[in-house]
C-alpha cells in the first residue's frame, strides 16, 4: 500500500497537517455556467449558506470560484469575477471556521480575495495564465495549488492529447514549480494537482489515477478533483446511451476519490462533501494498514 508523505502547510490563521488524514475541499462555484452546479449559488446569500452547510457536512476547506473553467467555458472579466466572489468571502467573515481557497487564474483577483479573507490560491492554469500569482502568494505567505492543464478551457478537449500523459503532467508541473520558484515562492507552499479532465482523454484520466503515486516524486502535497466530471458520466452510461448527468455521478465520484486517496492524495476536491467525508474515513484506514 502506498504511504503518502506528511506535510505541515502554514496558513495565515493556522497550520494544516496533510497526510495524517485526507482533507476534504468543498466546491463552491459562484458562477452561472459551471458544468455541475452553475447558477445554483450565484446569489450571495445562497452561496454563504452553501459554504456554511459544506462546513457542517465536514469540509476542511471551502474552494470558492467566480469563473467557470469547464471545457468550452468563456472567460469573464476580472471585475465580474470579483463581483461574484468578494461578497461571499466577506459574508463568511466571522462565520466560517475553516479556511477559504480562491479558485482563480488572475493575480489581481487572488490579491483581492486574500485581502478579503481567503488563505489559499488554487490556480488551474499552473501559473501559465498569470505568473504574477506566485508573487501574490509569496507576499501573502499563502499556499498555492498548481494544476496541470493541457491547453485552455476553450481548447483543452479539442487539442491532440499527449502520447504519454504522466510524462506530460510531470513535465508541466515541473515547469509550473519553476515559475513559482522564480518568484521566490518556497516549495513548502506549493501543492500539485494533475488536472483530471483538463486536456486529457477518457482513458488518460483513469491512467493518472492508477499512476498517481508517481506524482509524489515531485515532493509536494497532492490535490485531486474528480467530482462529477465528464469522464465519469461516460463510464457510468450503458452502451449506446448518453453520459450520465452530473447529479447521477456520485458512485463514480466515490470510486475515483477512493482511488485518489489510496494513490496518495492529501486533499480531494468534491461537491458531495458529506458523502466523501465518510468515504475518506474508511479509505484512510486502508492507507494506514
Amino acid at each position: 500500500m502506498f504511504r503518502r508523505k506528511r506535510f505541515r502547510l502554514r496558513l495565515r490563521s493556522r497550520a494544516l497537517i496533510l497526510g495524517e488524514r485526507t482533507l476534504i475541499m468543498g466546491i463552491l462555484n459562484v458562477t452561472p455556467d459551471s458544468f455541475s452546479d452553475g447558477g445554483a449559488y450565484l446569489d450571495t446569500e445562497a452561496a454563504v449558506a452553501r459554504a456554511l452547510q459544506l462546513e457542517e457536512d465536514g469540509a476542511d476547506i471551502i474552494d470558492i470560484g467566480g469563473e467557470s473553467t469547464r471545457p468550452g467555458a468563456t472567460p469573464v472579466l476580472v471585475e465580474e469575477e470579483l463581483r461574484r466572489i468578494l461578497p461571499v468571502i466577506e459574508g463568511l467573515r466571522g462565520k466560517l471556521r475553516i479556511p477559504i481557497s480562491v479558485d482563480t487564474r488572475r493575480a489581481s483577483a487572488a490579491e483581492a480575495a486574500l485581502a478579503a479573507g481567503a488563505e489559499i490560491i488554487n490556480d488551474v492554469s499552473g501559473l501559465r495564465a498569470d505568473p504574477r500569482l506566485a508573487e501574490v502568494a509569496r507576499r501573502a505567505r499563502a499556499p498555492l495549488i498548481l494544476m496541470h492543464m493541457r491547453g485552455t478551457p476553450q481548447t483543452m478537449q479539442r487539442k491532440p492529447f499527449a502520447r504519454d500523459v504522466m510524462r506530460d503532467v510531470m513535465s508541466g508541473l515541473r515547469k509550473s514549480m519553476a515559475l513559482a520558484r522564480r518568484s521566490a515562492l518556497a516549495k513548502s507552499r506549493l501543492l500539485l494537482d494533475p488536472g483530471i479532465g483538463f486536456g486529457k482523454s477518457h482513458d488518460q484520466n483513469f491512467e493518472i489515477l492508477a499512476r498517481l503515486p508517481e506524482l509524489a516524486r515531485l515532493g509536494c502535497p497532492i490535490v485531486v478533483g474528480t467530482s462529477r466530471k465528464g469522464f465519469l458520466g461516460k463510464s457510468l452510461a450503458k452502451p449506446g446511451e448518453p453520459p450520465a448527468p452530473p447529479e447521477d455521478r456520485l458512485l463514480g465520484t466515490a470510486v475515483t476519490v477512493t482511488a485518489s486517496i489510496l494513490g496518495g492524495a492529501h486533499i480531494v476536491r468534491v461537491h458531495d462533501v458529506a458523502e466523501m467525508v465518510r468515504l475518506a474515513r474508511v479509505a484512510d484506514h486502508l492507507t494506514q494498514s
